[in-house]
């Protein structure tokens, strides 16, 4: 059953592997275009001496909420042996590059690579030179928070928030406080309706009136996102075929 995660519940999250654990969750880095989870940074604590690491969803087995962890398919050493992540932000393509070959998972920019092996593993790295990084499209949570969100007749709010799938580790929703507009009120916000993201000025645009906010439902952090609250949601603004995707994901659970 798909469930819906918060990611400020996610960060702390111990990720574990069959020999120790290997830190835990701090934010994502996710891809500004699809937006999806690319990447979890993990805190490594005292055994990497402090150092933060990527662990990319693919290599995640299962979340057990009740205990707060996450079980993953590598070794510590496979961990400790990864290139490690330069200060320089954002993560460039060189890096992800090095990454995906050390843990052998396929290269999602390619339009080939629409599968990852059945147990990821360690592959030799190529001694051929790796083009000139590129734009990688790759966003740090952290750095969104607050984000304003601007409607089409004005701001109408900023993010406090995301709801991931934790099915496909899409973002579902970025949660939006209404903040002085309607004190209080929260509201969930599809990457469906965003129409670009000024990374310059730090803002997001949705096709969306200010008025069809205050008066869609409110959005409770304190309960789960079920399936007919997604579906009233989309309904709210008029997206039937949405709403319809949405009344699939019965038993979602963002608690």
């Amino acid at each position: 059953m798909k469930q819906l995660r918060k990611l400020r519940d996610l960060k702390g999250y111990s990720l574990l592997a069959p020999d120790g654990e290997i830190g835990r969750i701090e934010q994502i880095y996710f891809d500004d275009r699809q937006w999806i989870v690319r990447y979890f940074v993990v805190h490594t604590g005292s055994w990497l001496l402090g150092r933060d690491v990527l662990i990319a969803p693919q290599l995640l087995k299962g979340v057990d909420a009740e205990n707060k962890r996450i079980a993953v398919a590598l070794s510590r050493e496979q961990v400790e042996n990864c290139p490690p992540i330069s200060s320089e932000r954002p993560v460039s393509r060189h890096y992800e590059m090095e990454y995906r070959r050390h843990y052998g998972l396929p290269i999602y920019w390619e339009a080939s690579a629409y599968s990852m092996p059945a147990t990821p593993a360690p592959v030799p790295l190529s001694t051929e030179p790796i083009a000139k990084p590129e734009n990688p499209h790759l966003r740090d949570s952290a750095e969104v928070m607050g984000y304003p969100i601007q409607a089409r007749d004005g701001e109408l709010g900023h993010i406090v928030d995301f709801v991931l799938d934790e099915d496909t580790w899409d973002i579902r929703y970025l949660v939006v406080d209404t903040g002085h507009w309607w004190p209080g009120k929260k509201v969930l916000v599809a990457p469906a309706w965003i129409t670009g993201v000024d990374w310059a000025l730090q803002a997001i645009n949705v096709d969306l009136a200010q008025e069809a906010i205050r008066t869609a439902p409110p959005y409770d952090p304190d309960h789960a996102v079920r399936h007919d609250d997604e579906v009233h949601l989309f309904a709210h603004y008029r997206t039937p075929m949405q709403a319809a995707d949405a009344s699939e994901t019965a038993g979602q659970d963002a608690a």
